[in-house]
């Protein structure tokens, strides 16, 4: 067995262990919050025989202890429980609207990679000038700004103000749900959110790919290449910017939760119909089932992103050996 495929099953074995103890930790602070589930659910004008019907059907008269070890049991079996609100499985009801957040998370990754890269080596090459000085401080602006907040000030703007693009929601009322009018509409939609969630992605590379940059156009085999007669292109490019990207490559598999995590709150604020906005109504329902497999899900992707990201690290310089670790 090679190391890099040993390396590769002592991180998949580590990811057991860590998604339990976040699934145990989420199961009690969300069981032992106040709050009633079955009166979210039936409201608060039902009867006593009505409401105790309810909690027998999904398990709620009993002990913690017996709900948590239903739940540890039923998790081993592949079962997430039964969501309070929809009576359907619950990792149906999330996976049903994942695709929504895929969509909004992957577009602002693959936006502020790009994005963050290209403005840190313009910054980078420009050191100390006016374009490195304008890109450091919108970026510095943007990485301190919530991301709420940004969001709210680009709908008021783009929206409201300049009407750019759609206020709230993923496609229009009436909108064809196939061909190319129904991507573009949804194209459309997803512009403005997914530009917001990238923008704080976007600050954080930039600083990060310029910082690099600046590090690797003043080493000596940089000094070597431009001694020899390269090409400015390709020393920024090949000799610069290869190794700069190891860092980057880094803190974007590292900030893949953080990203999800800004997904809620865009998701809210421009009702996106994905798991964040789901979470957010979960947790004031008290719905269990699909809380935990929100999270069970995020967990899982976040370790499985720092897992690939490793694996590129190593792929960008050779010299890195997964083996030894």
């Amino acid at each position: 067995m090679s190391g890099d495929l040993r390396y590769v099953l002592r991180r998949l074995a580590q990811l057991l262990p860590a998604v339990a103890g976040i699934l145990l930790i989420t199961f009690l602070i969300v069981e032992l919050s106040p709050g009633d589930p079955v009166t979210s659910l039936a409201g608060q004008s039902g009867d006593a025989e009505y409401y105790a019907r309810m909690r027998e059907r999904f398990g709620l008269d009993q002990p913690l202890h017996v709900r948590l070890r239903t739940y540890v049991a039923n998790v081993l079996r592949g079962d997430l429980g039964t969501s309070y609100i929809h009576g359907r499985p619950a990792l149906e009801v999330v996976l049903g609207r994942l695709p929504a957040t895929l969509l909004l998370a992957g577009t602002s990754l693959v936006i502020s990679s790009f994005v963050g890269v290209a403005l840190g080596v313009a910054a980078a090459i420009r050191s100390g000038g006016l374009v490195d000085t304008a890109i450091t401080t919108v970026s510095l602006g943007f990485y301190a700004a919530p991301v709420f907040w940004v969001g709210l000030m680009a709908m008021i703007v783009f929206s409201l103000r300049l009407d750019l693009f759609p206020v709230t929601g993923m496609s229009s009322l009436g909108a064809s749900e196939g061909g190319l009018a129904g991507v573009l509409d949804i194209a459309h939609h997803l512009a403005l959110p997914a530009l917001v969630l990238a923008s704080q992605e976007i600050a954080a590379i930039a600083r990060l790919t310029r910082s690099g940059m600046i590090e690797q156009l003043r080493s000596d085999h940089v000094r070597t290449a431009v001694a020899k007669g390269a090409r400015r292109l390709r020393v920024v490019t090949h000799h610069g910017l290869r190794l700069a990207l190891l860092p980057v490559i880094t803190i974007v598999g590292a900030r893949v939760g953080h990203l999800l995590a800004g997904a809620i709150v865009v998701e809210f604020v421009f009702s996106w119909p994905g798991i964040g906005r789901l979470m957010v109504t979960a947790v004031g329902d008290g719905n269990t089932p699909v809380l935990l497999s929100i999270v069970l899900l995020v967990a899982v992707s976040v370790i499985l992103a720092n897992l690939i990201t490793d694996l590129a690290y190593g792929w960008l310089d050779p010299r890195i050996r997964l083996r030894a670790r």
